[in-house]
């Protein structure tokens, strides 16, 4: 007999979120990883809010929803809510019932400058890599250090001059044209009118300039997990001034390596990480001019062509921030928030890969 089209709903309902979640879901052991860390992190949160007053969002869940983001490429915070309103497991990994309300997506916006003021990305990056460290999956020998473009919220029509007045009549259209070739323009003189602190820069010299940031890694070798990440401004010198302050950040130990491309075959940066206590595994730049800052002390051993194959693990987390994360181009303006998305992303990556390395560790 044919059941009838009719949906009856129950006076009452005894369904629990955890029923809906099975047993092996990937977001399980993250999870888990993710909820250890924030308790660690509950005396800074009593630090950060008052003691009295009307209750605010708990912080532990909108780290969680900011972490989905990531995992499941929402690109953005208002279209996140809208999962949050029905998509059961973001729910349950957020830590929301059925009946909870959700925020509004400005809700977000309002605690970033708190996330940013006190450093709360920071500490749960620095707890999510104690664990890691606690279960054995961290190298304290040996480690890679890279960096990559993150395009700016900006395009090169917001590049103007800095005491150009404002235009007598709107642009025509939406979009209007703009006509810069032939004219001078440098950092010194233009600045975007839309993000003032993005960097006109290229990667290469046959490759095209644009609006942007850099976000910069430290890997360990062993399982590849990102130990420290940054942002800076685009130019010349902060990928090699940022690995330097990323190295000098471990602490000291015996026989340490950093792999590196060649981009960082300069004197400056040999010695500077020789003075830290680093072999410098650096990919000869034999064009250079002056020769290569790395000779055959270095790179007759075997543990330095290791190094070479081993240093291009780190494309890894850039690649997943780029394709699965939102680092290709980011949403935000002003290095801070680009920051703070650059290493939450970062984060994300050693989850993923953490959840994959603890499972193989439970066989």
């Amino acid at each position: 007999m044919r059941g009838p089209d009719v949906m009856q709903p129950p006076l009452f309902t005894t369904a629990r979120l955890e029923d809906f979640v099975p047993g092996d879901h990937p977001l399980r052991a993250i999870q888990r990883v993710v909820n250890d860390a924030l308790t660690q992190l509950n005396g800074l949160f009593n630090e950060i809010y008052a003691d009295g007053g009307r209750s605010s969002i708990a912080p532990e869940k909108l780290i969680r929803a900011l972490l989905l983001q990531v995992l499941y490429s929402i690109r953005s915070e208002r279209m996140l809510v809208e999962q949050l309103h029905y998509n059961l497991l973001f729910r349950w990994f957020v830590g929301l019932s059925i009946d909870d309300v959700v925020w509004d997506h400005s809700s977000f916006s309002k605690n970033r400058d708190r996330l940013l003021d006190h450093a709360v990305v920071e500490a749960l990056f620095a707890e999510v890599m104690s664990f890691a460290e606690r279960q054995g999956l961290l190298s304290d020998e040996h480690f890679s250090v890279d960096g990559t473009l993150i395009k700016a919220w900006a395009s090169h029509k917001s590049f103007k001059p800095k005491d150009q007045p404002p235009p007598d009549e709107p642009p025509v259209g939406r979009n209007g044209g703009c006509d810069w070739k032939g004219q001078a323009r440098s950092h010194d003189t233009h600045q975007s009118s839309t993000d003032a602190q993005a960097r006109l820069y290229k990667k290469s010299q046959q490759a095209e300039s644009v609006l942007c940031y850099q976000g910069h890694a430290l890997i360990e070798n062993r399982n590849g997990l990102v130990v420290n990440a940054k942002a800076s401004l685009a130019d010349g010198r902060a990928e090699r001034e940022t690995a330097l302050a990323m190295l000098s950040e471990l602490p000291p130990r015996a026989n340490r390596t950093v792999g590196t491309d060649k981009g960082y075959d300069t004197c400056d940066f040999v010695a500077s990480a020789r003075a830290l206590g680093f072999t410098p595994h650096v990919a000869q730049n034999l064009k250079r001019r002056g020769g290569s800052a790395i000779d055959a002390r270095t790179t007759r051993h075997a543990g330095y062509a290791r190094s070479q194959r081993l240093r291009k693990r780190i494309e890894e987390p850039f690649g997943w921030g780029k394709t699965v994360g939102r680092i290709r181009q980011t949403v935000f303006r002003g290095l801070r928030r680009v920051e703070l998305q650059f290493r939450l992303t970062m984060l994300a990556n050693n989850l993923v890969r953490m959840r994959g390395l603890l499972g193989a560790l439970a066989c």
